[in-house]
């Protein structure tokens, strides 16, 4: 293994060790102190060693997005496995069903009858009973039935009367925080706010009507309410509301964060654990006095995802300064495997230098990489496999 970064061939991806320490336990920290679970989105990391170190520092379960990710973690132990998605088919089914039978407590979402009924009819036809959570549409205009729409507590009564299912509880995902302030005049922060306090009213008003629609869980107080996205949980207070509380959030970005994040005002960019470093392989003049090189970093490193307010395709840092910005510098442009920069005549850099950038989006830059590069300043420390890499169904 590599023992200095200088040694790493590039394009890598880097985590440093102390801010990825801070990030877990600060986002731990923000669950005991609001009194909710955390089950962490796996979706971010895909690695068993991040889910491990979430769960010694008291994560309860795990969040995935594709029945391949929750075979992997209930291999590794896990035994209580959210499946934050619509499940359909009956070959997902199946794989359900047998980790349910082998001790591994699944549950997954349902936001349609088709779907419900589908699910229905496969565990009663074989004897099970599997946990589901009707998934909530709070504002985003994703998946899921609408908090407010007078059908929606209807349809969980009718889910819950459904042979082979048990609803547990009601999920959703305030994507829309995503989205930043709705106005010149609504700061960051009050845009995070707003959304957050959305997330967590409309739920609560939610799981008031399905007490009233008769909702077994709802009617003794047992039901699971479920929210997540890391920028809502940024801002997050947990209340009581008609006698319910959240009883879990599910971020998945905190560990890592990326531009997005720190655009949004969610973190500092110095909180950002996640950087790609990167190669100048190539630099030219341009007739205007400015300047372009190219990195060793395309499309299939950065992603071509853009960011809230962001310029560009990822944030290049300045030389030992980690989270200073490198000024007059724009990843303008990204081939499969170049990174086209447009920089400003005065910039210092030169073929063969190594940067580091803060990608705009983190969670699919990891799913590129078969592992991370776990960093201490200039040493290498160790290596995050990312177990889950390209898991797609």
């Amino acid at each position: 293994m590599q023992d200095r970064v200088a040694d790493i061939p590039t394009p890598a991806v880097l985590v440093d060790m102390s801010r990825l320490a801070f990030n877990l336990e600060a986002m731990q920290d923000k669950a005991a102190k609001e009194g909710v679970r955390l089950r962490p989105h796996t979706k971010t990391h895909k690695s068993i060693a991040m889910a491990n170190r979430q769960r010694e520092l008291g994560a309860h379960g795990l969040t995935v997005a594709k029945m391949g990710e929750a075979e992997m973690f209930a291999r590794a132990g896990f035994d209580d496995i959210r499946i934050a998605y619509a499940l359909i088919g009956e070959e997902k089914y199946a794989r359900a069903l047998r980790l349910s039978e082998s001790g591994c407590r699944i549950s997954f979402c349902v936001d349609t009858m088709e779907g419900a009924r589908a699910a229905s009819s496969f565990f009663a036809s074989r004897g099970a009973t599997v946990d589901v959570l009707i998934e909530t549409d709070i504002g985003y205009g994703r998946c899921g039935v609408r908090w407010d729409q007078s059908e929606a507590a209807g349809f969980g009564a009718e889910v819950d009367a459904l042979p082979g299912l048990n609803v547990v509880g009601i999920l959703t995902h305030a994507g829309h925080a995503y989205n930043g302030p709705k106005d010149e005049s609504e700061s960051l922060q009050a845009a995070l706010q707003r959304v957050s306090d959305q997330e967590r009213d409309r739920m609560l008003d939610f799981a008031d009507a399905l007490r009233t629609a008769g909702v077994g869980a709802a009617v003794d107080g047992s039901l699971e309410i479920s929210v997540g996205s890391t920028p809502s949980i940024s801002a997050f207070t947990n209340t009581e509301r008609h006698g319910f509380r959240v009883t879990e959030i599910r971020p998945g970005n905190y560990l890592y964060l990326d531009m997005t994040q720190a655009n949004l005002g969610v973190a500092p960019l110095d909180r950002c654990s996640l950087t790609v470093l990167a190669t100048v392989i190539s630099r030219h003049d341009n007739a205007d006095g400015t300047q372009r090189f190219f990195l060793d970093s395309g499309k299939k490193v950065l992603t071509s995802d853009t960011a809230f307010r962001a310029d560009g395709y990822g944030q290049i840092l300045s030389g030992t300064q980690p989270a200073q910005p490198m000024d007059g510098t724009v990843i303008n442009g990204l081939s499969e495997e170049h990174g086209w920069v447009r920089a400003t005549s005065d910039v210092d850099v030169s073929v063969g230098d190594r940067l580091r950038i803060v990608p705009n989006h983190s969670c699919v830059v990891v799913n590129t990489q078969p592992e991370l590069y776990l960093v201490n300043g200039d040493d290498v420390v160790g290596r995050i496999v990312v177990d889950g890499q390209s898991l797609v169904v």
